[in-house]
């Protein structure tokens, strides 16, 4: 009886002592300090402590893992921006060297200044993105699979190689004295740029499932502008054949992808909101073709007026526009870049044309578009420069080795 009493009594102590627990559980905060979670019961108790579970000896290399798979092709518009931003820089340094009296010399000093450090930064940064993706293709190829299948990522496989085509072309003078080095470096970047022309166009007509009709979205622009760069890039390599070639072939089939994206078939479909500011290829691509169609003919002739005349009636529809990129803007992410290089196209196209009529109105055109394009240029790199992780780890791309996108 004796020990039946006693039990009973620290069965009522045990209960006691649960209550408590419970109680001071669910009105008490639990306190965190450092690597220990605390659970406070009053001033002078504590009930339990337990440790955080250690972090994995392999975070680090995970976290290393992961920014190589989130970094896609898409990326190298970054590259693109600032290669034409190099080239916008040299060509009105060049222009102010051989059109300005001497009074101008501080504002050549300031463009060939500013031209070098842009040119150096493309090549920084091009080699540090073209590393970090060199990786991924070889530690994580089924992503870059999953990418090339996709019907938007397939298109920024161009980017690499346009980027590395607009380094090359806005290089200072003394970095290809040897004009043998500039061919030799510009067929390395051609021939695998032609090569994804054969496997692309090919497949619009010779893959069921991969139809034009079916593929259409705006970045299929890329294959496009690849060549029109390379095009112009031919013509100080020597090769006007090739260049006439590459020229051909983008002309070709820019027009059955303008016709088919106008046309708004099943395109229109596989573009969401947030990838809208791809819309601007729009300009980048008549833009590119003017200042292409200038190196083949040797002069600002019809021709280049009508290329150009048709970029600016597009960049006025798109700018008169802003709720359409409404949804795209309201996070920042690397498609912001989009707006970037399109632009600057449009601004040395506005320049060969001002050079070309040398009229008051096509220079204010010029020196606005030029000022602007300037303009977004920096503020994005700000921007991507205060909000690095985010461009990094937040990608709107995203591929995967199951379903090719988690995000399109």
């Amino acid at each position: 009886m004796q020990s039946c009493l006693i039990l009973s009594i620290h069965k009522i102590q045990l209960y006691q002592n649960l209550s408590t627990i419970v109680h001071a559980t669910i009105l008490q905060p639990i306190s965190t300090k450092g690597e220990v979670v605390v659970v406070v019961v009053d001033s002078l108790t504590t009930i339990g402590s337990r440790q955080r579970p250690p972090m994995s000896e392999n975070h680090n290399h995970h976290s290393k893992s992961s920014v190589i798979t989130k970094i896609n092709a898409s990326y190298f518009r970054i590259c693109i921006s600032a290669g034409t931003q190099a080239l916008l820089w040299k060509t009105v340094s060049e222009h102010y060297s051989h059109n300005s009296p001497s009074p101008s010399l501080i504002f050549r000093t300031i463009f060939k200044a500013g031209y070098f450090v842009l040119w150096c930064l493309t090549l920084f940064t091009l080699m540090i993105l073209s590393l970090v993706y060199a990786l991924k293709c070889v530690f994580h190829f089924r992503i870059v699979k999953a990418e090339f299948r996709h019907h938007v990522g397939i298109n920024y496989l161009f980017a690499p190689w346009i980027s590395w085509l607009l380094l090359l072309q806005s290089a200072p003078v003394f970095v290809f004295r040897n004009e043998r080095t500039y061919e030799c470096i510009w067929w390395l970047l051609i021939v695998p740029l032609v090569v994804l022309d054969v496997k692309v166009y090919g497949q619009w007509f010779t893959t069921e499932k991969r139809f034009l009709s079916i593929m259409a979205n705006p970045t299929i622009q890329m294959s496009v502008i690849g060549n029109l760069v390379g095009s112009h890039a031919a013509i100080k390599a020597g090769q006007t054949e090739i260049c006439i070639c590459l020229f051909t072939f983008g002309m070709t089939h820019y027009l059955v992808v303008f016709i088919t994206l106008y046309q708004r078939l099943s395109g229109g479909n596989h573009i969401p909101a947030d990838l809208r500011p791809v819309f601007f290829l729009f300009v980048a691509t008549p833009s590119m073709a003017t200042l292409a169609w200038k190196s083949i003919n040797g002069s600002f002739d019809i021709v280049c007026k009508m290329f150009f005349f048709l970029s600016m009636f597009l960049f006025v529809s798109l700018a008169s526009r802003p709720v359409l990129f409404k949804k795209s803007v309201k996070r920042f992410s690397v498609e912001w870049w989009a707006f970037s290089f399109p632009l600057t196209f449009l601004a040395l196209a506005s320049i060969a044309y001002a050079q070309q009529v040398k009229d008051v109105a096509a220079e204010i055109l010029a020196l606005v578009l030029s000022v602007t394009s300037v303009l977004v240029f920096f503020s994005l790199l700000v921007c991507s420069i205060l909000k690095i992780h985010s461009l990094v780890h937040k990608p709107i791309l995203c591929f995967s080795t199951g379903l090719g996108s988690t995000n399109v």
